[in-house]
């Protein structure tokens, strides 16, 4: 898990007027909850901020105005065409914390011979760590497996610390047969008229 320290200050304009305005500036309006606070407004550097959010789960160590706090990544908007960064809602988290999050899930190994399909139900896995060993993301093996065949979340392997946050009977993978299209009556009639 990557340790990252960002510098940004309080926001004291709201609305889309300032926040455009804030964007112009290559800033990006936030918010910072959690641990019974009130919210605060921030501003943050938006290159910065891009670079941290190109981990997973990443652990940022916010400086607002000298006040330093260690906060994660809870809601990422961006803009829908270009995809640059519009807002973020940052949770305040500490050491020993244990914090609920969705790592990204990878697959390795190749699947048995034949023409299947692996259909990725969940792309993450919810699940619960320390906030400060949050693992960037988990792998399962899928070598072997033919249609019909599924992995469940119970079958991921997690690394020492974390737990899962969903039913371990949820499937995660599924292993899918390739069927074969039949040809259509109006291609079968042409080729006869012919």
């Amino acid at each position: 898990m990557a340790d990252v320290k960002i510098s940004g200050s309080v926001r004291k304009e709201f609305g889309k007027g300032a926040a455009r305005r804030l964007r112009r500036q290559e800033k990006v309006p936030g918010v910072v909850y959690g641990h019974g606070a009130a919210p605060l407004h921030v501003e943050l550097p938006g290159y910065d901020l891009m670079m941290a959010l190109k981990s997973s789960n990443v652990l940022i160590e916010l400086d607002v105005e000298g006040k330093k706090e260690l906060v994660i990544p809870k809601a990422v908007q961006r803009e829908a065409i270009r995809g640059f960064l519009v807002h973020i809602d940052l949770l305040t988290v500490q050491q020993g914390e244990t914090v609920s999050v969705d790592v990204p899930l990878h697959t390795e190994g190749d699947l048995a011979p034949g023409q299947f399909i692996l259909e990725h139900v969940m792309n993450s896995l919810p699940v619960e760590a320390e906030a400060t060993h949050i693992p960037e993301s988990v792998t399962v093996s899928v070598e072997g497996l033919s249609a019909g065949d599924s992995v469940l979340a119970k079958d991921v392997p997690l690394p020492k610390g974390t737990t899962l946050h969903v039913d371990g009977d949820a499937v995660v993978l599924q292993v899918l047969g390739a069927q074969a299209e039949e040809p259509t009556e109006n291609a079968e009639g042409s080729e006869s008229a012919e």
